[in-house]
């Protein structure tokens, strides 16, 4: 059985696990945006505070980087890790902000799907986030993100046909691309938590 004079910081899993919980609130809040177009004003007011949230929860995990001397896993996972998370809650600021921007007021066929799956792989990573620090029995969300994912895929391949299929003029081609490419770089970004996780997994075996 082996000792350690300095234990490990396990403040990490606590700071992780509301990352985890404001990204999937970040997604929930739009999804209802989206779903409620013109309306949402509201909603997008919560995105960015999710935004502002998730800033200062990567901040606060990059300052206790520099203050702990032992850490649950490898420091640059550690970083790693919070800057995925942190990516995936800029990437759905950034889709709801352009939806502003745009003056959006309807969506086009795809986007609901998409959000739905953000949604749903944000509900998977949370459980994941949640199972840290055993990392055990982790394949069920592993698998469930990656094949959202997947899916994803399929749907911004799809989503991008129908805006190029001749049915729109230039300017919302434009505005509806930059939306669809957060989203996607937002689902994106989860799937990649999810693989650092597993790394994290095989480095601790």
């Amino acid at each position: 059985m082996r000792f350690r004079l300095v234990p490990r910081d396990e403040s990490f899993y606590v700071l992780f696990n509301d990352a985890a919980q404001n990204a999937s609130s970040c997604a929930t809040e739009l999804r209802a945006r989206m779903a409620d177009l013109p309306n949402g004003t509201d909603r997008a007011l919560r995105v960015a505070e999710a935004e502002r949230r998730g800033d200062d929860l990567n901040r606060a995990i990059r300052q206790r980087l520099d203050q702990v001397i032992i850490t649950p896993f490898d420091r640059e996972d550690i970083h790693a890790l919070s800057e995925q998370l942190d990516d995936a809650v800029d990437n759905m600021r950034a889709a709801s902000d352009l939806v502003t921007l745009h003056l959006v007021t309807e969506t086009i066929p795809g986007v609901l799907e998409m959000i739905d799956l953000l949604d749903q792989s944000s509900r998977q990573l949370v459980a994941l986030v949640a199972k840290l620090p055993k990392l055990r029995d982790m394949d069920p969300e592993l698998d469930e993100i990656n094949r959202l994912e997947a899916v994803g895929d399929d749907v911004y391949r799809r989503t991008t046909a129908e805006l190029f299929s001749g049915k729109y003029d230039t300017f919302t081609v434009l505005k509806w691309m930059g939306i669809v490419d957060a989203m996607e770089e937002a689902l994106d970004a989860f799937d990649d938590t999810s693989k650092m996780i597993a790394t994290i997994a095989v480095k601790s075996a």
